[in-house]
């Protein structure tokens, strides 16, 4: 299994397009969801009078299980295809959708858009696939879901797709690239083998399109960037910093730099599954050591990065952001949290240089008085303590964030530039 190249994989589109029941049916159809969990699932559902097999049912109460903080066997979300080893990048239902899908270990690679047949495009769809261009998720899969409840008709298929596709176009997708499949996740049809009940599709199944996706490139030639998670103590070891190298190479015998903290040093060991190794990469999860860095040197929300090029500090940076919810208006001044990476810090909104046209992504209107739920922005922002962050045109990887207010995510964004402190 891990011979293979691995794939973080967003399943995104509107909650009651069948998303929960996908995840459930993709990770049936190759085999990851252990026999004993449908089994379970599949006795309380006759009980309850839902009898036959019910994926929905049995998904959703997977789900909800989960918001209850139940641990599931199935709370990896990974499956296999002949090509790829992938993980589901948070799963439907979790109400930090964007925020896990911009901070620590998640970032999505491409993602599987659901769209129900009967429905279209919903207001939320528009939302994730904005939000997907905009954290740089480069191929879309479309699944065109519930073929069941519009009795398999191609033109309702059809309808759909256009309706995608001029959304795509919208948001500067590649929607010729797009590859799109009328599924039911409900029925199984098109998931993982062609369905008879729509003949007048050729196209690949879903697990077929998931199989043909290119190979992220894993960024090894950028500099080092490695956020961190945690910093333990270890008798013997002395301090380790705990993270997930984003890009670069992280090796014995570099010097390093740790940003904001402005400390570094040498580093002497590096383990990887509780096992010494010489050097780690891009996604790989590390814990290390540092000549001379004590416990209380560094933290959580820190970027350890070659001393030479260290991890670039925020003093301001210009960001374009959108706006997902927000129960008013935003306003210059407004200090909510950014999550970026690791760190989660207190940011205010200086200026709002900007709106875009979400379409074109041109300028609409300059410096206007405030921005709200669907605007596209251009914004100036101050962190309120130091924040390593970097532009997403030089290193993507930490170049978007999320903005948090009153529990909820209420936008996302990218860094265009940064004024160094």
């Amino acid at each position: 299994m891990a011979d293979k190249p691995h794939q973080n994989l967003a399943v995104i589109g509107h909650v009651d397009h069948g998303k929960s029941t996908m995840v459930g049916r993709l990770l049936f159809e190759t085999g990851s969801v252990p026999e004993h969990v449908i089994e379970q699932h599949r006795e309380e559902a006759e009980e309850k009078g839902k009898g036959g097999f019910e994926f929905a049912y049995v998904m959703d109460n997977l789900a909800e299980e989960r918001e209850r903080g139940v641990t599931i066997d199935i709370a990896h979300q990974e499956f296999d295809t002949d090509s790829y080893y992938f993980t589901i990048v948070d799963c439907p239902g979790h109400r930090d959708f964007v925020k896990n899908m911009i901070t620590g270990a998640s970032q999505a690679d491409n993602a599987v858009l659901v769209v129900a047949a009967d429905d279209g495009v919903a207001p939320q769809t528009r939302e994730h696939v904005f939000l997907a261009r905009t954290l740089g998720i480069d191929e879309l899969i479309i699944a065109v879901n519930k073929m069941d409840l519009v009795d398999y008709k191609e033109d309702s298929y059809n309808d759909v797709k256009e309706q995608v596709q001029k959304l795509l176009k919208q948001v500067r997708f590649r929607a010729d690239d797009a590859t799109f499949v009328p599924t039911s996740a409900f029925e199984g049809d098109n998931v993982s083998e062609a369905s008879d009940n729509t003949p007048w599709y050729s196209g690949p199944t879903l697990l077929e399109a998931l199989n043909d996706l290119p190979e992220p490139q894993t960024p090894t030639d950028a500099p080092l960037r490695l956020p961190i998670q945690d910093v333990y103590t270890i008798s013997g070891i002395g301090t380790v910093p705990v993270g997930r190298v984003e890009t670069g190479i992280l090796e014995i015998g570099a010097n390093v730099s740790f940003q904001p903290s402005d400390v570094g040093g040498e580093v002497k060991t590096v383990e990887m599954h509780h096992e010494e190794v010489p050097k780690a990469e891009p996604g790989d999860n590390v814990g290390f050591n540092v000549r001379g860095i004590g416990k209380d040197d560094i933290r959580r929300g820190d970027v350890c990065g070659p001393a030479d090029d260290p991890p670039t500090v925020a003093e301001t940076f210009q960001a374009q952001i959108v706006v997902m919810q927000h129960p008013s208006v935003i306003t210059a001044g407004y200090t909510p949290v950014f999550h970026a990476h690791t760190s989660q810090v207190a940011c205010t909104i200086e200026s709002i240089d900007a709106k875009l046209d979400p379409a074109s992504g041109e300028v609409a209107e300059e410096n206007p008085d405030f921005i709200q739920s669907g605007d596209a922005a251009k914004v100036t922002i101050r962190p309120q303590k130091p924040l390593s962050i970097e532009p997403a045109s030089e290193i993507p990887e930490l170049g978007s964030f999320a903005i948090r207010d009153m529990g909820q995510t209420i936008a996302a964004g990218q860094v265009l530039s940064v004024d160094e402190r």
